[in-house]
């Protein structure tokens, strides 16, 4: 997933069981969306990840608690101009 994922995606959090390396208590919620910031290329204590995420929460957490989310496809909005209407004066 670490080639998917890039800064600035959006990741769905699917996990959040205590930390699997330290068995803190994890603030994430399961269910919210997270943007990234950065994708750090080490591989997670666990050995389940080749990549750390960092989603702005606490430090780093392994990738396999979270799921790239498509990224919205852009729609194009047909929009009505309204132009100013010219009068002409009459003398």
């Amino acid at each position: 997933m670490s080639d998917a994922v890039g800064p600035g995606d959006l990741v769905l959090c699917v996990n959040a069981a205590p930390n699997h390396v330290t068995g803190r208590a994890v603030p994430l919620q399961a269910g919210e969306t997270y943007r990234v910031y950065a994708v750090m290329e080490f591989a997670c204590p666990c050995g389940r990840s080749d990549a750390l995420l960092d989603v702005g929460v606490d430090f780093a957490w392994c990738q396999t608690r979270f799921r790239l989310l498509p990224k919205p496809k852009a729609q194009a909005k047909t929009r009505r101009v309204s132009a100013p209407r010219e009068k002409e004066t009459i003398r």
